[in-house]
């Protein structure tokens, strides 16, 4: 593919996709380092990533402020102690502003394709306007929840009202005494279902499986406390510290031992019975898989609406979408004048087909027939020099995901690093070192909760059953793993010497979850 005479193909070391976390995290450390030749994308006219287009009413984090933040870049600021979606937004902001990374950042661009060309030894984007840009390396900071999943239903195409997914919000319409239908009883619904609950003059939730949702010990953080944590910075580091292990040791039921989950459901009933009175409400709420085989919600507000009068949760399945109406399962029909889709992502295809074309011109997801998978999480055989931040099997359902993000963008610089020091021009895993790094994380991920917890969650694979997106155990062996790079389990290329060079067997640390 070349790029048009009267466009230039722009180069840089970098191109980092994202301007989230991940990929103002790694621009941020790249600069640390010394290293400015890079560029980031984003297809918004802003950055902040998630936190800039999810923006529903109720949308915050789950996980405490003081941890859901970069270690070096502290926010003794925060207002509650689970951030709300315009204070993380604002935060990811600041950091862009205070990096001063706005040069080198490209808005309004979306990278459709990326195409590795091996006799320059570099990618070649194409953007959807029509630019290209090459680059050594590429770092995907997209994440795993970026494409929203919107369920196939018969003749939802024919509706006539309007229609909208939880992260494409509608402001501009007027939910107030409107019959609104809530598809989903996802992180997303329960947050923004007791908002419009008060405004809307019918609401139809529409419950496939119910959620195990816990309360959430939310609350503000006083002036005198934000005063703290700015004149003592230590204390903050200790609180946060203290937020990390307190999360981390709920991997024990998760992984561990997950008959300990017993006495998380028994919390979590507790909390149905208190604010649910009504018994036949209560048996429809109730779940009946094993907790965390789903991901566990927090909420002090959505039980609670659905009790209110102008709510019915409706658990018979839709059978057809009308004009103007659901028809259930049961033939059941319910005039609706909007539906609202809370079904989440779709982290098991992060990457459609036709985007990513790496040697030989082979597609990315021709590579993952039994899913995504990658080694380490961060590189995956046959695409060379291109990283994924928050890649296959680095989600997690217990802490911060901003933990494994900074051990990722650790092991890329080192990546990075060793090649210029060696004056190598490409890395990819191999085939082998890859193949039994996966085999051992699939081996250690089949008794936990999220593989045998008796769900079909959106962790599993909708085809093979295997879990692609869950780390499976403690967020500090991620880190250990990835606190040095290990060249035994990598190929080597110089456009001079464009044949592989090879290299000794993986060490058993390199190979192994």
């Amino acid at each position: 593919m070349n790029a048009p005479a009267s466009a230039p193909v722009q180069h840089c070391q970098v191109a980092i996709i994202g301007t989230g976390f991940s990929g103002l995290g790694m621009a941020i450390r790249l600069r640390q380092q010394g290293l400015d030749d890079f560029l980031l994308f984003d297809k918004e006219q802003g950055v902040g990533g998630t936190w800039r287009v999810n923006h529903y009413p109720g949308c915050a984090c789950d996980v405490q402020s003081h941890l859901y933040s970069f270690s070096f870049e502290p926010n003794p600021q925060w207002t509650r102690m689970f951030a709300p979606q315009q204070e993380i937004k604002a935060y990811l902001e600041r950091c862009w502003h205070k990096y001063a990374l706005a040069e080198q950042t490209q808005l309004g661009c979306e990278i459709r394709t990326l195409h590795w060309q091996e006799a320059q030894q570099h990618w070649l984007l194409t953007a959807a306007d029509g630019r290209q840009f090459s680059a050594r390396y590429v770092v995907s900071g997209m994440g795993a929840l970026s494409i929203p999943s919107i369920p196939e239903l018969p003749g939802l195409a024919s509706f006539k009202g309007e229609r909208f997914h939880s992260q494409d919000w509608n402001h501009d319409y007027e939910l107030r005494g409107k019959r609104v239908a809530v598809i989903g009883t996802g992180a997303s619904a329960i947050q923004f279902v007791p908002q419009i609950q008060r405004e809307v003059a019918q609401l139809d939730l529409y419950q496939r499986t119910p959620p195990w949702i816990m309360p959430k010990p939310d609350r503000d953080i006083s002036a005198a406390e934000q005063r703290r944590f700015a004149r003592w910075p230590w204390l903050q580091k200790l609180w946060r510290g203290g937020l990390y292990s307190l999360l981390e040791s709920r991997v024990l039921g998760f992984a561990v031992t997950p008959k300990a989950m017993k006495l998380v459901e028994w919390v979590a009933r507790l909390h149905l019975r208190k604010q649910v009175k009504d018994p036949a409400l209560r048996a429809k709420l109730t779940p009946s898989y094993t907790i965390g085989c789903k991901r566990i919600l927090l909420s002090n507000d959505y039980y609670p609406a659905l009790e209110q009068a102008n709510v019915s949760v409706l658990d018979n399945g839709i059978g057809e979408i009308r004009p103007h109406s659901i028809v259930d399962s049961q033939g059941v029909e319910r005039a609706v004048d909007a539906i609202i889709f809370g079904t989440g992502f779709t982290p098991n295809d992060p990457i459609p087909r036709g985007c990513v074309f790496g040697r030989d011109g082979i597609d990315l997801v021709d590579t993952w027939p039994q899913g995504p998978e990658a080694y380490k999480g961060t590189m995956t055989q046959g695409f060379p020099n291109l990283f994924f931040l928050m890649g296959p099997n680095t989600g997690l359902g217990h802490n911060s995901m901003v933990y494994m993000i900074e051990s990722q963008i650790h092991y890329v610089l080192s990546a990075m690093q060793l090649l210029q020091r060696n004056g190598l021009d490409s890395l990819e895993p191999k085939a082998e070192a890859q193949q039994a790094f996966n085999l051992r994380l699939q081996n250690q991920l089949g008794p936990t909760v999220w593989n045998s917890g008796g769900c079909n969650s959106w962790y599993l694979h909708p085809v093979s059953g295997r879990n692609c997106t869950v780390w499976p155990g403690f967020t500090w062996r991620f880190r250990q793993i990835t606190r040095h790079f290990d060249p035994a389990a990598y190929h080597f290329d110089r456009v001079q010497h464009p044949l592989r060079q090879a290299q000794p067997q993986p060490e058993a640390e390199g190979a192994n979850a």
